[in-house]
């Protein structure tokens, strides 16, 4: 099916010279880069190259950020965007004193309060569970789930409002290869089907082959920003992974000449 945009734009996330400096640190230098809608767009790179504190920047949660960062055509945090952002961190946010169902219900609500919305908040819940195939435990305590189940609740949260945009902070870290196919196949549905914008961060490189388009990114810059067969055919790699290393040892060839010069 034909990718459908709903950001009514040509870009869902436009960033120019997006800084941010946390203490003596800068953790994210001066990144221009756009996402494209409708599409899956992967941030890879190494734990600690900054692609947390990008993902907060884009959902407005980050401190002391510069530059220019636009989203769904509003600037960053904006909150026009809460509904149409959803976001899903590293770690679980569920109540795991409560079921499934009790959890998608509590955050059903804070989406759509009020009586009049109860039938749409019911609907958006057994969708949300449906996507995540979690319907077998729906009555199931969270705090009984395994962390893989636990990951896909908290993604079935970011889903009750059929957002236009997903923000996936490393969602299949400590997942076995079935799950995490399977949730790689409801991005794609996700993309293709509903016309939804997914960035989602990863440090495990064959992640990159399902992605339309990469930002691979080193030591708080994007080292690449290119779909994956033209970085594989750019660098002469059979791989994203060996093209990804291939560019960090150019760039460390470029950064040891210009120190060399400096010294002179």
């Amino acid at each position: 099916m034909m990718n459908i945009p709903r950001t009514g734009g040509t870009t869902a996330v436009d960033a120019r010279a997006l800084t941010v400096v946390r203490g003596d640190r800068t953790v994210l230098r001066g990144l221009d880069f756009t996402v494209e809608p409708g599409r899956i767009t992967g941030l890879l790179g190494p734990s600690g190259c900054g692609k947390s504190t990008l993902m907060r920047a884009v959902v407005g949660t980050q401190a002391k950020v510069t530059g220019t960062l636009d989203v769904l055509g509003r600037p960053a945090g904006h909150p026009s965007l809460r509904p149409r952002v959803g976001y899903v961190t590293q770690a679980p946010s569920v109540y795991t004193d409560l079921t499934v169902r009790q959890n998608l219900d509590y955050f059903a609500a804070v989406l759509r309060p009020g009586r009049a919305h109860r039938a749409l908040r019911e609907e958006a819940v057994v969708r949300a569970i449906g996507d995540v195939d979690l319907t077998s435990h729906a009555d199931a305590l969270a705090g009984n789930l395994s962390g893989g189940q636990l990951s896909r609740v908290s993604l079935a949260v970011a889903l009750l409002g059929t957002p236009e945009l997903l923000v996936l902070d490393e969602p299949t870290v400590g997942l076995d290869p079935v799950l995490r196919r399977d949730l790689w196949n409801l991005f794609h549905t996700l993309a293709a089907d509903r016309g939804t914008t997914i960035l989602v961060s990863s440090h495990v490189m064959d992640e990159a082959e399902r992605c339309h388009r990469l930002l691979l990114m080193r030591d708080g810059g994007i080292l690449a920003d290119d779909t994956p067969e033209a970085l594989r055919t750019r660098t002469g790699s059979a791989t994203v992974e060996e093209a990804f290393l291939h560019l960090v040892d150019e760039a460390s060839a470029e950064e040891a000449a210009a120190r060399q010069e400096t010294t002179r």
